[in-house]
């Protein structure tokens, strides 16, 4: 009897055990034949060209309102408007060399280089407006998007919600089908694994359990757009109210002009797309790292942009890539290469 009790024992275990075993959501998916999908061109995109990165193999990969395009140093290829008919803003390699592609009102494409996975909310994705994507040191996989945020770990979703001046992890599945007061800009994990997230109202840090303000002079630190964390371990943010550095102690404003994207080169010089001024015209800026701890340090302007320039990319090269309202720019240092000319 006691033999016949721990068989079935064992077999209720069994049962529960895979009963609770997560299952990877199945997005729609869309099989490729690169031979008849791709659209070469020798310019790229001619829309506005959000985010820009370099995968493992060097190829740049430009997420656009018309397309993601595929660099190789050669040709561009739009692999996907014969295919998917959505404007791309984001784009992210995972550790893994898998791609994921954020769009505006069509959620999120998964691309293994043979096929495309479309995540919505029907997956559990929290909205279809992706505007950012961030890998964490787990691998999970991060997207900032209309309302707050979703945590992707290779099965389920877990969903974070901004309501009003707080940020809390949603319990109930809730998910949105409209635009939402506020999205998330920007996400990263800092070195000490604590995240960041940059909304259109407050930004908020979180440390695995609880979501905080973030402040300055006891104020939130409101609608920053772009946020990083150099290699010393300062904190900066970007957004209508300038360029501002946080060193864990003290807050140093560098403009008080509009600072869309943020990046910084292998030698520590910080590169900004924002306003030059109260007239609306962008340009690309460069701050020499050798003088960033002075009150005025070097800024070298690259190239004025006329009424918007996007992200910024450095490549293994060296060169610096930058997205504009109709395509991409290479600076290489001496000159800008309009690919579209």
């Amino acid at each position: 009897m006691k033999r016949y009790l721990h068989f079935y024992t064992l077999l209720l275990i069994f049962a529960l055990c895979t009963s609770c075993k997560k299952s990877q959501p199945e997005g729609e998916k869309i099989i490729i034949d690169h031979k008849t999908t791709d659209i070469i061109t020798p310019y790229g995109s001619q829309s506005i060209s959000r985010n820009i990165i370099q995968d493992k193999k060097n190829n740049i990969w430009i997420a656009a309102f018309d397309g993601v395009f595929r660099y190789d140093g050669k040709s561009f290829a739009n692999i996907t408007s014969k295919l998917i008919p959505a404007r791309f803003f984001s784009v992210l390699e995972d550790k893994k060399g898998n791609f994921w592609f954020g769009s505006i009102g069509s959620g999120v494409y998964y691309y293994d280089g043979k096929t495309f996975q479309n995540f919505t909310t029907k997956e559990g994705l929290l909205n279809n407006e992706v505007t950012s994507i961030y890998e964490d040191k787990k691998g999970n996989i991060w997207f900032g998007v209309s309302g707050g945020a979703s945590c992707f770990d290779g099965n389920s979703f877990r969903n974070f919600i901004i309501n009003g001046n707080d940020m809390n992890e949603d319990q109930t599945g809730k998910t949105f089908l409209n635009r939402q007061p506020y999205e998330v800009n920007a996400i990263i994990e800092d070195k000490k694994g604590k995240f960041w997230f940059a909304t259109r109202n407050n930004t908020f840090t979180y440390d695995g359990n609880t979501f905080s303000v973030f402040t300055h002079n006891n104020k939130p630190f409101k609608n920053v757009r772009t946020l990083i964390e150099d290699k010393k371990g300062n904190i900066w943010l970007g957004g209508p109210d300038g360029l501002w550095r946080y060193n864990g102690n003290t807050f140093t404003n560098f403009t008080k002009n509009f600072v869309g994207y943020i990046m910084e080169d292998k030698e520590g010089n910080i590169w900004t797309s924002s306003q030059k001024d109260n007239s609306g015209v962008w340009a690309l800026f460069r701050y020499d790292e050798k003088s960033l701890s002075d009150k005025k340090p070097a800024v070298t302007e690259i190239k004025s942009g006329g009424n918007g320039l996007f992200g910024i990319l450095e490549t293994h090269d060296g060169n610096i890539w930058f997205g504009s309202m109709n395509g991409v720019y290479r600076y290489d240092g001496k000159s800008i290469f309009d690919f579209r000319n």
